[in-house]
């Protein structure tokens, strides 16, 4: 567990990094890919020949005995929801980073995006529960919070449940948000939960995963731990056959995952704990312009 000290100064790597990402790369990407959902009152002007009768602005015609229509601009602040998986699992990596710090440094720029879009931003961590909830609000003083939080919470409970996360949010979520749901995915099924929460909103799941959860190294004999079970048990990663059977575990994983987004009409991003996430963000931005 990092001290307060260690985790200011991890806060203040994290924000010059992301925000300087956000600043120089995603400024206009993020702009583009999530426009302002409504229209908003702006002013009257003038009725001009060709202008749609249904935006005449009535009483001030009346008023003035000279038809002016209303204008409307399109609403821009918009809220941003991070639901951020904080199991046992989130926390394993074998690379330059674990899951936990790639979560992390994806939430981080997210944030930081939304709030130079003028956009609020607000957090659910959850494990097999719903962990914390902090609400959806503006400003850099906020964002950085939000970071002090990721690295430092520790969560109740060890597991994952997507389904009850997203009952949780689809209960307690009455406006339309921009939801990046960043997890390993490492859970039970959650199809119906999810079907629910992208009719409501605009659901973007962000997959995280690391190297070793796809494939084992043939090392001989091993004991391997489940981190949110604890069990442990001896696995032969010479055997090839072994191996073959990790291997389809995490591609039937991968593939529900793929279908469950799909079939509800939200979207999913895969990243490796290893891989450049901006590239992974920018195609994604410009995808959805």
């Amino acid at each position: 567990m990092l001290d307060t000290a260690e985790i200011l100064k991890k806060v203040r790597q994290i924000e010059i990094k992301t925000k300087g990402l956000t600043n120089h790369i995603f400024a206009g990407e993020y702009h583009s890919a999530f426009k302002g959902r409504g229209m908003s009152f702006s002013e009257v002007r003038d009725y001009h020949f060709g202008d749609d009768v249904r935006s005449i602005d009535w009483n001030v015609t009346a008023r003035f005995n000279h038809p002016f229509v209303k204008v409307f601009e399109e609403e821009r602040e918009l809220t941003v929801m991070l639901l951020v998986d904080m199991s046992e699992s989130s926390s394993f990596g074998t690379r330059k980073r674990d899951k936990r710090d790639l979560i992390t440094e994806l939430c981080a720029v997210l944030a930081f995006s939304a709030i130079k879009n003028n956009d609020k931003v607000g957090v659910i961590f959850f494990s097999d529960g719903m962990e914390k909830y902090i609400p959806p609000k503006k400003g850099k003083s906020h964002i950085l919070f939000i970071i002090r939080e990721l690295l430092s919470f520790t969560p109740k409970r060890k597991g994952t449940n997507i389904k009850e996360t997203l009952r949780f949010f689809n209960n307690a979520a009455k406006k339309r948000s921009i939801v990046f749901m960043l997890s390993d995915f490492l859970s039970g099924e959650y199809q119906d939960a999810l079907n629910i929460a992208a009719k409501r909103h605009d659901m973007v799941g962000i997959q995280v995963y690391d190297q070793r959860d796809r494939e084992l190294p043939p090392v001989g004999l091993i004991q391997v731990a489940d981190a949110e079970t604890g069990a442990t048990q001896w696995v032969d990663t010479a055997d090839r056959r072994v191996r073959q059977y990790y291997e389809h575990q995490f591609a039937q994983h991968a593939q529900y995952c793929k279908n469950a987004f799909m079939k509800s009409g939200a979207e999913l991003m895969t990243i490796r704990t290893d891989e450049d996430y901006v590239k992974a963000l920018q195609t994604f931005f410009l995808n959805r312009a």
